[in-house]
């Protein structure tokens, strides 16, 4: 059976460990860890039916398969280098680190010199294997609409640097318009989505990112258009935010969950 580490126990970190708990997912759920003590605590408290270790990465690495990063785009350069050295897979959640084409380069440099494999989950998207299936042609333009209420956008670096006043949006505005390599950075724990997009697609400084901050939503949506040879498509994909962070879409953590499952699984079914 596979054993799995994962590493950051937020929203997304234990949504996928109560996956492995409930038996919904066929691994072992060896090691767990967040540098944060408490979150640690809080996580393995929701389990019923297993006891992970508690171990950092360089422990973690030894004794598992495959490492699933879920803490911030900060920690990849630490936990996906470690556990490829380690000649181990990893899942990384949080995409938008992988804008920096140095670590995207050196990363699956070390991927190929190891015989590792990197998954990047799709995340709070819908089309992304529509996508995939385009690229095998010419793609003219990948563009990016992400709606949130405006609390969403708390603390995001680009809302501070231009000193917006989130609380007094009273109505759907665009805040940001640009390229997906600025908008990762910019935005970095809102719009992973967008580094899945360049990724799969066109690449960071040609795929178009729009953020809307509406304070009438209750959901947060992702509309994307495509188009290329193959001709246009577009979906729109409207999230409950996660229950424990209204920053994640709850649809993220059920992409890594199913991600997981689909590494775990002999059938293979999608793009």
């Amino acid at each position: 059976m596979l054993k799995i580490g994962v590493f950051g126990c937020g929203a997304i970190g234990t949504e996928l460990c109560k996956a492995i708990d409930s038996g919904h997912i066929d691994v072992e759920l060896y090691a767990v860890y967040d540098r944060h003590e408490q979150a640690t605590i809080h996580l393995k408290e929701q389990l019923r039916n297993i006891d992970p270790k508690v171990l950092e990465i360089v422990e973690m690495v030894k004794h598992v398969d495959l490492v699933v990063e879920c803490a911030s785009q900060q920690a990849v350069y630490e936990v996906v280098p470690t556990a490829l050295h380690a000649k181990c897979d990893v899942m990384a959640i949080s995409v938008g680190a992988f804008a920096d084409q140095n670590l995207l380069k050196t990363t699956t440099d070390l991927a190929k010199e190891y015989n590792c494999k990197i998954y990047l989950p799709s995340g709070a998207i819908a089309g992304l294997d529509g996508l995939k299936s385009a690229s095998a042609t010419t793609i003219y333009s990948v563009t990016l609409t992400t709606e949130k209420h405006p609390r969403s956008l708390t603390g995001a670096p680009y809302v501070i640097q231009n000193n917006i006043d989130l609380d007094a949006i009273t109505g759907k505005t665009v805040i940001f318009e640009g390229m997906a390599s600025e908008a990762v950075k910019a935005f970095p724990a809102n719009v992973n989505v967008a580094a899945s997009l360049s990724i799969a697609g066109i690449g960071f400084d040609r795929t178009k990112v729009k953020i809307v901050a509406n304070p009438a939503l209750s959901r947060n949506i992702h509309e994307i258009t495509v188009e290329g040879e193959f001709g246009m498509f577009t979906t729109r994909v409207e999230n409950v935010p996660a229950p424990t962070n209204p920053k994640t879409s709850y649809l993220a953590a059920l992409s890594a969950i199913s991600t997981l499952k689909k590494i775990a699984s002999p059938l293979q079914v999608g793009t």
